[in-house]
């Protein structure tokens, strides 16, 4: 399943993500795996999960390379229970014009690994309505 964090910059995403993760982390038999742009938020969040920044892998450049870096990422830990990516639109060129296409990919990966993606997006919810209409909205 994919859920969607969704809100206009600076409304306190990241916090519920890390939050969130922080507490998953805590009771989950799985790993949990926290996807962040840069490497700012290591301290926040629990030792126990995995912590990739974003940054140390700058040829991501499009939707195609971060599929196959996540299924990657999966490919390593058959015990994955749930990826967070913070700031989608900051990675591999996503953008709202395409976020459609990525959020897809994560449907279909997430029931081909029984995993969940938690997701979030800096926009204003009308914006993206069609995206989240199918999928549960955190905040």
């Amino acid at each position: 399943m994919v859920k969607i964090m969704v809100g206009k910059k600076g409304s306190g995403k990241t916090k519920k993500m890390i939050d969130s993760a922080n507490d998953q982390v805590m009771t989950s038999k799985g790993s949990i795996i926290f996807i962040n742009n840069d490497k700012r938020l290591s301290r926040e969040l629990n030792y126990r999960m995995r912590v990739v920044s974003a940054e140390d892998y700058q040829h991501l450049g499009n939707i195609d390379e971060f599929t196959g870096f996540i299924l990657g990422i999966i490919s390593m830990d058959h015990d994955i229970e749930t990826i967070y990516i913070d700031s989608i639109t900051k990675h591999a060129n996503i953008s709202l014009d395409n976020i459609s296409v990525f959020i897809d990919r994560l449907d279909a990966i997430s029931r081909e690994n029984e995993l969940d993606f938690v997701v979030s997006v800096s926009a204003d919810p009308e914006e993206i309505a069609d995206i989240v209409e199918n999928h549960e909205v955190l905040n």
